[in-house]
């Protein structure tokens, strides 16, 4: 199920860094995928359900070019995927296979699929920056991913960048890399963002007009009283 356009709006004024705050308050300290770089400088914060893809390690009877013409495959996983979905990509952080290439990456963005995120590599770097596809990863490797690795599955529970990554939980990616919002606490994360938002950004002005942290960040009552005053200005 897609997002609703209004959630991606408010997420998307959200960092990831914002994100992280509010989830640590919450209980969550594990939800920053490591690995997960982006692929060019400049790409835009995005906002998706998580469709998911899972990788295990190359056995040599199973991980063949003639694997990429199963039915279970690489290829039938992006035909799968809906648009506006962000890929996940269990790639087990192997850095010496690359899991997409130029082809499937621009098969990914003809149908309308938001960014690619995996703790692995890429192949085919000129290529794949040429699709427009916005992708996180850990670089770029020439050799395939049946060189490293076997694909065994999409749409299950998968870890990527030690993250445990489930379909349709949601995903916020920009240049810190990506957080997962499990989708049973969106409606609590969507309530609380905004505010952490603006109340960051009143204390950066306060930074700016020379103020000293302590009492400002985090706020004491004092501080607390003078921000919400400014709500109301």
């Amino acid at each position: 199920m897609s997002l609703d356009p209004k959630i991606v709006e408010t997420l998307s004024a959200v960092s990831t860094a914002t994100l992280t705050t509010i989830l640590l308050k919450k209980g969550l300290r594990n939800v920053w995928m490591r690995g997960t770089k982006p692929l060019r400088p400049g790409q835009p914060r995005l906002v998706g359900r998580a469709f998911t893809l899972r990788f295990v390690p190359a056995r040599e009877d199973l991980a063949t070019p003639e694997s990429w013409s199963s039915p279970k495959s690489t290829r039938g996983a992006i035909e799968a995927m809906p648009a506006g979905c962000i890929a996940v990509v269990d790639a087990m952080g192997v850095t010496d296979a690359g899991i997409f290439g130029d082809i499937l990456c621009a098969r990914m963005a003809k149908k309308g699929v938001a960014g690619l995120v995996t703790d692995g590599v890429i192949r085919d770097l000129a290529g794949v920056l040429g699709t427009g596809l916005p992708v996180w990863c850990q670089g770029q490797a020439a050799p395939p991913s049946v060189a490293g690795l076997t694909f065994v599955d999409w749409q299950q529970p998968v870890a990527c960048g030690g993250v445990a990554v489930f379909p349709d939980d949601v995903i916020v990616v920009d240049d810190d890399g990506a957080v997962l919002i499990p989708a049973a606490l969106l409606d609590a994360v969507l309530e609380a963002a905004p505010e952490q938002e603006r109340m960051e950004a009143w204390i950066m002005e306060e930074v700016e007009k020379g103020l000293a942290l302590p009492g400002l960040y985090p706020m004491n009552a004092e501080t607390k009283a003078r921000y919400e005053a400014s709500k109301t200005k």
